[in-house]
């Protein structure tokens, strides 16, 4: 298994995923709406095209493709496509393997712990838990159905719940400390399930290469913290000054509308299935993923 199409390989994760794999060997291409300066391979979602050579070429897909979730206000046409980019895609890359005369061994999707929904409270969230009822929930059950339809294809197909993802250039961290100080949001209180964007990487690596793992994983690492402490933390890791006082929840809602939700609601989230199939973190605790981020 040495081709591997990646979608979303101009997003974060697919950045250095793609360089991670190509380290290790593999020559990796990239479903894109336009040629990128490497290899790749055109679709587009909205019109439902996808370039089926891609599929034949590929030993493996990773599908990481999908809008954005916190970069603008969800208005209605906004939750549209959030739902719709994640859905559609993922079904045209079913239809597109339905129809290939060669398959594919596996098929490796980014979810979301969002599934669990906006606020689980200090419950440890394992992947038996149901989903939750409020919109991103909604978006991530209807997104792992459309998964769980390429699995029966006899496809070996693994789902990784993403939280908070680490990294000093992209993900949540630049947005917490872009204020003149940093501050906890709401209470500070809620639990903020994080992992370091290397540690994703290595875990989309090791889905892909451990044949024998299937279904879902919480791609969290096995420490949370609380969004006081992760903010805590990052402003002494970068040298910016920490105020406790939080950031009013009437404020953020005022500003963020319903979006404020994904932030001052929270989850707890348990790593311990993909830790007991053998994945070992390199950075399992805050204090050395920020060191690592930021150093």
């Amino acid at each position: 298994m040495k081709r591997i199409l990646i979608t979303g390989g101009t997003g974060l994760i697919g950045l250095k995923l793609t360089t991670h794999l190509e380290e290790k060997g593999y020559e990796v291409a990239w479903l894109s709406r336009r040629i990128q300066n490497r290899k790749s391979f055109l679709w587009n979602v909205e019109r439902g095209q996808i370039d089926s050579d891609s599929i034949e070429w590929a030993d493996a897909v990773i599908h990481l493709a999908g809008a954005g979730v916190a970069e603008s206000r969800w208005t209605e046409e906004r939750k549209r496509l959030i739902l719709e980019s994640r859905t559609k895609s993922t079904k045209l890359l079913h239809d597109a393997i339905e129809n290939a005369k060669s398959k594919p061994d596996a098929f490796i999707s980014a979810s979301a712990v969002g599934f669990y929904g906006f606020n689980t409270g200090t419950n440890l969230m394992t992947e038996d838990f149901p989903p939750g009822t409020d919109f991103l929930a909604e978006v991530v059950k209807q997104w792992e159905a459309e998964v769980q339809k390429i699995e029966s294809l006899q496809i070996r197909t693994v789902l990784l719940r993403i939280g908070i993802v680490l990294d000093a250039l992209g993900g949540a961290l630049p947005e917490m400390l872009k204020p003149p100080v940093a501050a906890p949001l709401g209470s500070g209180d809620q639990w903020m399930s994080w992992i370091h964007v290397d540690d994703l990487v290595r875990m989309f690596a090791f889905a892909l290469e451990k044949t024998t793992l299937q279904g879902t994983f919480n791609a969290v690492g096995p420490n949370p913290a609380t969004n006081q402490e992760l903010t805590k933390s990052a402003a002494r890791a970068v040298g910016k000054t920490y105020v406790g006082l939080g950031v009013p929840a009437f404020l953020l809602k005022f500003i963020l509308g319903e979006m404020a939700d994904m932030v001052l609601g929270g989850n707890r989230v348990s790593s311990q299935k993909i830790q007991k199939a053998g994945f070992q973190f390199e950075y399992p605790k805050l204090g050395e993923a920020l060191s690592a981020v930021y150093y």
